[in-house]
């Protein structure tokens, strides 16, 4: 009988344990030594399941140690985000998203097609989620591109667009809206960058290039 089994069926009466889902290291250990000092003299622990319980805390040992190096990595990795998301302020970045701010001048709608599109059209919404205004380029290549949209007349303020494709078989084309601009500052909320660019929060992880500003 494993050193789990016999807390669960709590048959040792010389060992009181609490009864829980999950043991560490050191309880696991705790209860392999009291197993030993509480065996019948008379019915001794088999080899065999002692060689059992052993291998079962060497391997709960190497899974304790491996969870901490996966915590020491994500720390790491966590400490070179941070690091990269302040070495963007100043730089101009695009990055997946789908609000723009409009100002009464003209405003480019940016997006990545997956493949060649036959049709398109872009759908701007106001704060409020009404459709303002429907645009329809007609054919697209795949990959980066852009319409200029005139928000002359239309309110100042953050309006979200939306972009559905279709190719020359009318079979729809995934596209993925994208946002540009200058990073003016970071923060960090619960372990993760965010950058602020045109107004907006932007996660680090959104980020899909990163130039340098034209001078």
């Amino acid at each position: 009988m494993s050193i789990i089994e016999s807390v669960n069926n709590n048959s040792n009466p010389g060992l009181n344990v609490l009864q829980t889902d999950t043991v560490g290291k050191d309880e696991f250990l705790k209860m392999m030594i009291a197993q030993l000092k509480n065996q019948d003299p008379l019915n001794p622990l088999d080899g065999t399941d002692f060689t059992a319980q052993l291998a079962q805390f060497s391997s709960l040992e190497q899974l304790v140690n491996m969870n901490d190096q996966l915590q020491n990595v994500n720390t790491y990795q966590a400490s070179l985000n941070n690091a990269e998301s302040v070495n963007l302020i100043g730089k101009e970045i695009t990055a997946l998203g789908d609000t723009i701010k409009a100002d009464g001048l003209s405003v480019d709608l940016m997006y990545n097609l997956s493949g060649n599109a036959q049709k398109a059209t872009i759908k701007i919404y106001d704060e409020g989620g009404s459709l303002v205004e429907t645009l329809e380029p007609g054919s697209q290549k795949e990959g980066e591109n852009s319409v200029a949209w005139d928000s002359n007349g239309f309110a100042t303020g953050n309006y979200t667009f939306e972009v559905s494709a279709t190719n020359a078989n009318g079979d729809s084309i995934p596209a993925y809206t994208e946002i540009q601009g200058r990073v003016t500052g970071v923060t960090f909320m619960k372990g993760t960058p965010y950058l602020f660019v045109n107004g907006q929060e932007i996660p680090f992880g959104k980020v899909t290039l990163v130039n340098e500003p034209e001078v």
